[in-house]
């Protein structure tokens, strides 16, 4: 992935780097002395995929702070010898309707079964990050929805198994849409068997009362009333 940072929409870059494995795109961009003001596009599929990032000089001293730290999701006691690396190109998006915003549970695939998360999944050869979220969107709740804009990226570092038991040093780079959904109908999970368990509509008043996980939480707390209440003066108006 090309990470490519202008100072206003259109402009010239004045930032470029491809991402490495278990670099935080933010990081590096304030390291170069660029502090990352929003998102701007994300475009060409996952072989050629290029993110561009609106951003400004922060005028800070510059101090390396070494890399993303590594979590770990295994057991104390477990052996470690070499894992896999892997770094993922994946996209979610956080879609609202006049149900409230689509939530998906984690099955016992993943190290967090119970917990919430937003709808999305891996980028597949040959396509482009929006139309993985209105792929997985549908298979993982059923629901076709339009994409707004995108919206934020995230950067995730850790050493685990995988869903098939293979230990990873993973690199999870997840892109994030804004989307929405003019027809809700009861979610579904069309693609049983896999890390998606089970999926719903949320009320907006609700939102508070799901066990998410950090990242949802996160993207949430960040986008998610704004989101809502844009969806609000849209049928308002």
């Amino acid at each position: 992935m090309q990470i490519i940072g202008v100072e206003v929409p259109g402009g010239s870059p004045v930032l470029s780097f491809a991402l490495g494995h278990g670099d935080d795109p933010y990081q590096v961009a304030w390291e170069g002395g660029y502090r990352v003001v929003r998102p701007l596009s994300a475009t060409g599929t996952v072989e050629d995929l290029t993110v561009t990032l609106q951003v400004c000089e922060h005028g800070r001293p510059i101090v390396p702070r070494g890399p993303q730290r590594i979590r770990s999701t295994l057991r104390g006691d477990e052996p470690v010898h070499e894992p896999v690396v892997r770094q993922r190109l994946a996209a979610y998006a956080l879609v609202v309707s006049e149900r409230g915003l689509l939530a998906t549970e984690f099955s016992s695939r993943t190290a967090v079964p119970g917990m919430w998360g937003l709808p999305g999944g891996g980028i597949d050869p040959g396509e482009n990050p929006a139309a993985t979220v209105q792929r997985e969107v549908f298979e993982e709740t059923g629901q076709t929805i339009e994409i707004l804009r995108f919206l934020d990226m995230q950067s995730d570092h850790w050493i685990g198994h995988s869903p098939s038991g293979v230990i990873e040093d993973f690199h999870a780079v997840r892109l994030i849409y804004a989307a929405r959904c003019e027809a809700p109908i009861d979610a579904i999970v069309h693609d049983v068997g896999g890390t998606t368990a089970s999926s719903r509509w949320v009320p907006a008043s609700s939102l508070r009362e799901v066990s998410w996980i950090n990242g949802s939480r996160a993207l949430l707390a960040k986008h998610g009333q704004q989101l809502l209440r844009s969806l609000h003066h849209t049928r308002a108006s």
